[in-house]
């Protein structure tokens, strides 16, 4: 699979809500997933290897009482790389409700994404 059909198999499955899913189908088993400089390592922060992703996802559904809204935007390609800009207006255990909006970038690498970073606000 080249780049264009990983990222747009990765947005359709994201806005159905499959972020499982398109885990299982299209990331490498040692992806890598970085956070925002200063969010740190660990579970919601920069962690390698498919099955730490899987957990840092089940860890941020956890951190969460309800989402609201959100979009993903279509993927802009170029090379091995995509990015699409995402939002989500969800309320946090911890924070309350909070309208996020990031940039996500993702390599891609024999047909599988192996790197994903994300670039939003800290405020």
């Amino acid at each position: 699979m080249n780049t264009q059909l990983v990222a747009d198999r990765l947005v359709e499955l994201c806005r159905a809500g499959k972020y499982q899913q398109a885990q299982q189908e299209l990331y490498a088993d040692d992806a890598a997933s970085i956070e925002m400089e200063g969010m740190g390592d660990g579970a919601l922060g920069n962690v390698k290897g498919l099955d730490a992703i899987r957990e840092k996802g089940r860890k941020w559904m956890q951190s969460l009482e309800a989402i609201h809204g959100g979009s993903m935007s279509d993927p802009v390609v170029a090379g091995d790389w995509f990015s699409v800009a995402s939002s989500i207006d969800a309320s946090y255990k911890e924070m309350g409700r909070v309208n996020m909006q990031e940039i996500c970038v993702y390599r891609v690498h024999d047909g599988k994404v192996v790197h994903e970073q994300f670039f939003y606000n800290v405020d």
